[in-house]
């Protein structure tokens, strides 16, 4: 873990954690890809933390590992909040791509759990706000074309495939021109009919990675962290 603290001596902040994108691929992107949004959040007063996950790098990966250490670094920091001087329940998960299968995932699938999660099964997992750059939340479609090995599970570990009230207040960040903006669409309204609280934020015409920094001359960092900003505000979080 990376962790940017804020200079504030409020004992009881909150927390962001930061689920880095395009963690499948042999050659993943790193915790980095969210340092400039963790360095703002932490301006802010609170604490942020780009989390490093088991990816695509290390040898026989699989999603699974990646959905496990999800839910091992929610419990971790809210098992050590008094330490870290944060409120236990202002934990929020931001996971992009990649990272958001696996925030999503670790948060709908109770049965996903390691010998680490089961050891720990008495610390809740589950923050208490998610932000979501769009990520493909078809499991069956992931694991076809990356893991076989887990295609017999993966209607089991399949957001889309599962559907239900299970995930705290959420932010979903999309672009209009993401191949997979319905896919995300679809998801987002199927949720929201079974009863979860999503507020959709669109860029239109935006690809997919638009918000990273360094692109679009930073326009849409800028624009999508003030999102996150005003929602946190919204929720008394900041």
């Amino acid at each position: 873990m990376y962790i940017f603290d804020s200079t504030s001596n409020h004992s009881e902040k909150a927390v962001v954690l930061f689920f880095n994108g395009a963690s499948f691929k042999k050659d993943p992107k790193t915790p980095a890809q969210f340092q400039h949004q963790a360095k703002y959040f932490s301006s802010k007063g609170m604490m942020a933390i780009c989390v490093d996950y088991r990816n695509g790098a290390d040898k026989d990966f699989l999603p699974t590992q990646a959905i496990y250490d999800v839910k091992s670094a929610v419990q971790w920091v809210r098992n050590n909040a008094s330490d870290l001087g944060i409120d236990p329940n202002k934990i929020i998960v931001c996971g992009s791509s990649a990272g958001a299968y696996i925030t999503v995932s670790a948060i709908m699938f109770d049965q996903l759990m390691d010998d680490h999660n089961k050891e720990n099964a008495t610390i809740n997992h589950v923050p208490n706000a998610l932000i979501v750059f769009s990520g493909v939340m078809d499991a069956v479609d992931i694991m076809r074309r990356r893991y076989p090995s887990l295609l017999d599970k993966a209607f089991q570990m399949s957001p889309i495939h599962n559907i239900k009230k299970c995930l705290p207040p959420t932010l979903w960040i999309c672009g209009t021109s993401e191949i997979d903006f319905q896919h995300n669409i679809e998801f987002i309204e199927l949720m929201k009919q079974a009863g979860n609280d999503i507020r959709l934020k669109t860029f239109e015409g935006m690809e997919h990675g638009f918000f990273n920094y360094g692109k679009h001359n930073n326009k849409y960092f800028h624009l999508t962290k003030f999102e996150i900003e005003s929602y946190l505000r919204s929720m008394k979080f900041l």
